[in-house]
């Protein structure tokens, strides 16, 4: 069994054909699903899709760091708070920091991540945190958040190794996705030195499809591609691989 532990089906790029996505997911073995928050937009078709595929189909609740501005935050963090309350969700995410797409709302992006992590602890939920450009700022908060209570995933890591052994001492698992296919991706020359239990697999779709379909629309079934890249990292068998990483998701997230 495979888990994908991020991906965002509900999205349009899958209004068409996602019954035949979810049907490929589960005949290459990714029997369960998590489907990570953006923003209050979405919520409505995430909870439809959880209703219909019950067994398959997790949710999180979380605005993503991208979505963040002065003049909706404090009414999207009040939908995320809702949400946490009253859905089945079994994480805080995505949550985090982006300096990639948008600059101008850091101190913005810092608040809502800080607020979602209190959040996320008083829960005992995991926090999945999106990274990019902002490894530094990122760190800076979980430090100052770092308690027993802490716990997740770094969604999409694509960080070096000094920052992939710093995130494990904040209780958090390595999100490994297509990017360890992508020739400069760079993850794949230090990962063997990172204990398989800190990592869990994930799509990202429809983003970051694995090699050979880089550039086109990524989904879960894809995971095996992953897996293939790993087992050569590892020296590992794909069940071997399914098995622990299978494991650890489960413990993250509660999922047993």
């Amino acid at each position: 069994m495979l888990i994908d532990t991020h991906a965002h089906l509900y999205l349009d790029e899958f209004k068409e054909d996602l019954t035949t996505v979810l049907d490929n997911a589960k005949l290459i073995g990714v029997n369960k699903i998590l489907f990570p928050a953006i923003n209050s937009k979405h919520t409505a078709d995430m909870v439809a899709l959880q209703n219909k595929y019950p067994n398959q189909i997790y949710l999180m609740a979380g605005l993503h760091p991208a979505y963040v501005s002065p003049e909706t935050m404090e009414e999207e963090l009040q939908h995320v708070f809702d949400n946490l309350n009253k859905l089945n969700v079994k994480a805080v995410g995505e949550i985090g920091i982006d300096l990639y797409w948008e600059k101008n709302f850091l101190k913005q992006q810092q608040q809502a991540f800080k607020t979602q992590i209190k959040w996320a602890k008083e829960k005992k939920l995991p926090i999945v945190i999106h990274c990019r450009d902002s490894f530094n700022e990122v760190f800076e908060i979980l430090e100052e958040e770092k308690d027993s209570n802490l716990k997740g995933v770094l969604h999409c890591f694509s960080g070096n190794e000094e920052e992939a052994k710093k995130a494990i001492t904040y209780n958090l698992k390595l999100g490994i996705g297509g990017v360890v296919t992508f020739k400069n991706g760079k993850i794949a020359d230090f990962l063997e030195r990172i204990d398989l239990s800190h990592l869990v697999l994930e799509t990202d779709s429809p983003y970051l499809a694995p090699v050979p379909f880089r550039g086109k629309r990524n989904e879960s079934a894809y995971l095996n591609y992953v897996v293939e890249k790993l087992c050569t990292i590892y020296k590992k068998t794909p069940t071997e691989i399914a098995q622990i990483t299978s494991s650890n998701a489960e413990e993250i997230f509660n999922l047993g």
